[in-house]
Order: C-alpha cells, then sequence, then structure tokens
C-alpha cells in the first residue's frame, strides 16, 4: 500500500469519492497529500473490510456500481484472482468518472515460482503426479495489453519484486492462507499427499527457502477530451539517430 500512496501523493489530483478494493486498515496510511476524500470500502471477503464506513461485499468481475461512480479506484492484491481479468478492468474504467484514475497492485509472472517447482518435483518423486497447486500469473506485457482493452487512456505498468526467506517452509502455507490465497484456482487438483507436501518442504528449503514475489503495479485513465494524445506516427520533425548525434557532439 505504501507504492500506492506514494504514486497518490505525486498525483497533482484530488479525489472527491474512491473506491478502495481489498484496501481495508491499509487506508489509514494515507496521507493528506493523497488528497482522497469519501472512500467506499469493497472485498470479496467480508472479514477484511474494515468495520466502519461505506463498505460492501463484492467481486470485481461483478460490479454493482454505476458508470461514472468514482474519480479514484484502487485495488489491493485481488485483481490476479479474476478470472477475467479484462472484464473486471473495463467494469472499472466504466465505474469511473472521465479522467478518473485506476491504479492497482497484483501479483506478477514469476511470483511463487520456487514454491511450483518445489510442489512440481514433489510430487513427480512421490510418484503422485504433478498437478496445478498455484494458478498462473500474468506477464507485464499481457497485464499492459489488458488495460489497452479494457480502455484506459495512458496506461502503464511496472513491477517491483520482493524476496522472503523462510526459516520454516510451513510458515509459507499458514502465510498463504491468511491472505486467502490457498485454493484459488476455480478446479483445485486432487489434495496433496502428506508424503509429497513434506517432500516439497524439503525440496523449499534445501534450495534456501527463498520465495520471490512479483507486485505488478498497474495504472490507467478513464478517457477524456483534454487528455494528452499521442503524436501520430512518422509525424516527428527529427530522427532518434540525428538526436543522439548531437548529443554526443555536444
Amino acid at each position: 500500500m505504501t507504492d500506492i500512496v506514494d504514486r497518490l501523493e505525486t498525483t497533482t489530483r484530488s479525489f472527491e469519492r474512491a473506491l478502495f478494493i481489498g484496501v481495508g486498515a491499509a487506508a489509514d496510511l494515507l496521507t493528506p497529500a493523497c488528497g482522497v476524500g469519501r472512500i467506499v470500502f469493497a472485498d470479496l471477503a467480508e472479514a477484511r473490510l474494515p468495520r466502519t464506513g461505506a463498505r460492501l461485499v463484492a467481486d470485481e468481475e461483478r460490479s454493482p456500481f454505476a458508470a461514472g461512480s468514482f474519480d479514484l479506484i484502487v485495488s489491493l492484491l485481488t485483481l490476479h484472482d479474476a478470472n477475467d481479468v479484462v472484464g473486471a478492468l473495463a467494469q472499472h474504467r466504466a465505474a469511473l468518472k472521465p479522467d478518473g484514475l485506476f491504479l492497482a497492485a497484483l501479483f506478477g509472472e514469476e511470483t511463487m515460482r520456487e514454491a511450483k517447482i518445489a510442489l512440481m518435483r514433489a510430487e513427480s518423486e512421490t510418484g503422485a503426479g504433478a498437478g496445478a497447486r498455484i494458478p498462473p500469473f500474468a506477464t507485464l506485457q499481457a497485464l499492459g495489453a489488458a488495460l489497452q482493452r479494457a480502455g484506459f487512456a495512458m496506461p502503464v505498468v511496472d513491477v517491483d519484486s520482493v524476496e522472503i526467506r523462510y526459516r520454516d517452509p510451513r510458515r509459507l502455507h499458514r502465510d498463504l492462507k491468511g491472505m486467502g490465497e490457498a485454493g484459488a484456482l476455480a478446479a483445485p487438483a486432487r489434495a496433496l499427499s502428506p508424503a509429497a507436501a513434506r517432500r516439497a518442504f524439503e525440496i523449499f528449503a534445501e534450495e534456501g527457502g527463498v520465495l520471490r514475489a512479483d507486485i505488478a503495479y498497474l495504472t490507467g485513465w478513464a478517457p477524456h477530451p483534454d487528455q494528452p494524445k499521442p503524436l501520430r506516427p512518422g509525424s516527428a520533425r527529427r530522427s532518434l539517430e540525428s538526436a543522439v548525434k548531437e548529443s554526443r557532439s555536444g
């Protein structure tokens, strides 16, 4: 949430009405410089909603909000679980007022790669046969394309990679359950055998017990006639080659 706060603080705008999805108590990190007014909180899990204020149990893929309801929408670590990311993004874009801002943080492509490898190796070694245990995460290119397909203007996608070291591999499973990320697949595989689970923990520990998480940040604006427009291809008056030559000669 701190990265979202930083982005809001550097945006020279105020947002009279905002929708926060999956944010919960993390909204306490907002500062006056963020310019956020009234907030509506939404989440698929009621337990993650704050106890006070405007709050609603809602699915990002089935938005209950009318078009043009918000100046700002923030989605925090929930969008990667959507079955139809483009559809969810399109609903968020529709719920924004013209020139409204959308910010999202979600898990990216390389997230939990080490855990995937450990599980596949463990099930193969124990003779159970590898099954899908962890959902796939989108690439940055796919997320950028999804923002464009959903109709956002000036889309931007960037990533922040973090590494978490687990001295006790079993703590990883507890953390995933606490985040609501366990069993996220629509059609989960058969139950993991105790032997395969023990072997997976062993492999993960043998490889250093380090888990990588890619946090992808999405930024997009609801279209507005006054927004900057990209130049028409071929309209440049100077080539990149000439600019490089001039900079070197100077």
